[in-house]
């Protein structure tokens, strides 16, 4: 490659990872700020006010996860910057209305919120897909949602210090974000298409049939259904520890300290997108697509010995939080950056990886929405801190198990052993 090749790449990957960085970032703006607040004293139908809001926003999050295994899927690339705009503006609306009627009837606005913003991370991500840069670009874009839940919320609990109302709050931190959001997706609508190099290292990327969604399931069943077990556990887990970050972390002492709620996370931000972001290297699909699963099992065992060693007393709360954030975004970014884009791309089967990954989050956020309601419902005695720490143990016991078996699956399926 020549200084001047190298100079172009360099220029396409700041340009597309900026877009992307900035898009979802801002958008965690509009989705997750109102988890800054505590809503004390409030409860409807025996349970907690703040666990209603997460379940409905999570409830309609999770709807749109099942609508864009279609709609993502088979979008054409031109429509995917007005989809955007549209999709984050009409989760803005919603807020305003959470904020403009009073509890309990606000709590279905949240519901609405949470509709639109599913579809967003396939849409970014379309953009850059299909590849041979597409593991760098995409860790880019999956530090954002490391970093940028933990900032948001930061930035919630400043206006609620400042003395904004805790249900006019999350309205404000998506009108602060309005800017970065414009200018991310600009630079997202500049982003040229795949070149020729890129498709055939890579297989092209095309919007996929109902019939084309159908034979890519049949044809890898078995492992399919592991994985999306796996994202369950994963994304359950993630989603516990980002709602309710303020609660452990106010039982770990740090109530008066908000900033705490971004500083942890970047040391697991760095860390995670150099690691994911490095995976570019490696340029066989096949050796990148069997990393991704020892990714997820090492993330598994960061979970499981951190979470041992916290609960006997040999670390500190703040290096068994970040220790419990680094094994669970390990896997949870390969996820959204090497697995399905390397599995694509090795079996050369045609596909896009808005069908794999919407496929698997739309049941993970169901898994999500299952933890809070038993949380509440059936340990509701315990601990915001007790049942994380013990969800924790478990969510890494279960990550190696199904990590090893989906491992297995795929090795016997590339050697034939399995029918196809």
């Amino acid at each position: 490659m020549t200084s001047q090749q190298k100079s172009k790449a360099l220029g396409f990957a700041v340009w597309s990872i900026a877009g992307a960085f900035l898009t979802y970032f801002s958008m965690y703006a509009f989705r997750k700020p109102f988890t800054a607040g505590v809503y004390e004293g409030l409860n409807l139908w025996g349970m907690d006010y703040k666990i209603l809001l997460i379940s409905t926003q999570v409830a309609g999050y999770t709807l749109s996860k099942f609508l864009g295994i279609k709609i993502v899927s088979e979008i054409q690339a031109v429509k995917r910057v007005r989809y955007i705009l549209v999709l984050i503006g009409i989760s803005w609306l919603s807020l305003l209305a959470f904020a403009l009627i009073p509890p309990p009837w606000n709590l279905f606005c949240l519901f609405f919120n949470g509709l639109p913003l599913g579809m967003i991370w396939g849409l970014v991500f379309g953009f850059l897909e299909g590849r041979r840069q597409t593991e760098l670009l995409a860790a880019g874009l999956a530090s954002s949602f490391i970093v940028s839940s933990g900032f948001v919320k930061s930035t919630g609990r400043e206006l609620v210090l400042q003395g904004v109302g805790e249900f006019w709050m999350p309205w404000v931190t998506g009108l602060i974000f309005i800017p970065a959001l414009v200018l991310g997706v600009y630079l997202l609508s500049r982003i040229p298409a795949p070149e020729a190099a890129d498709i055939a290292e890579r297989a092209e990327r095309e919007p996929m049939t109902v019939g084309e969604r159908r034979k890519f399931f049949f044809t890898f069943a078995p492992g399919i259904v592991l994985i999306t077990l796996i994202y369950m556990g994963l994304n359950a887990y993630r989603d516990f520890r980002d709602n309710f970050a303020v609660e452990i972390w106010n039982a770990l002492g740090f109530a008066t300290q908000p900033e705490i709620l971004t500083l942890s996370e970047i040391p697991i931000a760095v860390i995670v997108l150099l690691i994911a972001g490095a995976m570019f290297l490696i340029k066989g699909a096949r050796l990148g697509f069997y990393i991704s699963f020892f990714m997820i099992l090492f993330g598994g065992i960061v979970l499981t010995l951190a979470t041992w060693m916290f609960k006997a007393g040999l670390i500190s709360p703040v290096f068994w939080m970040i220790a419990v954030g680094f094994g669970m975004y390990l896997p949870y970014m390969f996820f959204h950056t090497m697995l399905f884009e390397r599995w694509i791309a090795f079996f050369k089967t045609r596909g896009n990886i808005g069908f794999l990954m919407y496929t698997a989050d739309s049941f993970g956020y169901l898994a999500s929405v299952a933890v809070m309601l038993f949380k509440d419902f059936f340990v509701a005695e315990l601990s915001w801190l007790s049942f994380f720490t013990t969800f924790s143990l478990v969510t890494g016991v279960v990550i190696i198990l199904l990590g090893l078996l989906s491992l297995l699956y795929f090795l016997h399926r590339e050697k034939g052993l399995l029918p196809v």
